[in-house]
């Protein structure tokens, strides 16, 4: 558990379970950032946020590249009103933990995820996280 995460208060654990979608930043491996939009779960309790994609994604492969060191920024926005949540990402491709990810998925956007053969996970480990007053 992250204490950044553990002690949000109830009004960003409910503007993070909103069926919005976020935008996901990692490390190219010159340097640069990449944004992309994505749709995410969190799990405030487990200090995990989740994002599927395939293998290939330019995401995913920033990721694996970053090996041990690399990070991912969750950032969600209604207007004005936003959350961004930080932390040390990993793409896993076990059965398990994608199965996982599906079902929360499915949960909070009330629709599955595409199933391409070679999906994974993104899980990234928040240890910060930026938020104005909600």
């Amino acid at each position: 558990m992250s204490p950044a995460t553990t002690e949000l208060p109830p009004s960003v654990r409910a503007f993070l379970a909103a069926p919005h979608t976020a935008t996901l930043t990692t490390i190219r491996p010159d340097g640069t950032p990449h944004v992309t939009p994505v749709r995410f779960t969190f799990d405030a309790a487990a200090g995990l946020a989740r994002v599927t994609t395939r293998s290939g994604t330019r995401k995913a492969r920033n990721v694996a590249a970053g090996g041990p060191m690399a990070r991912g920024a969750l950032c969600q926005a209604d207007g004005f009103r936003w959350v961004t949540l930080e932390g040390q990402a990993v793409v896993s491709d076990d059965g398990t933990r994608i199965a996982d990810a599906v079902r929360r998925y499915t949960d909070r956007y009330r629709t599955a995820p595409p199933s391409p053969p070679d999906l994974v996970v993104i899980e990234i480990s928040v240890d910060h996280v930026l938020r104005p007053h909600l």
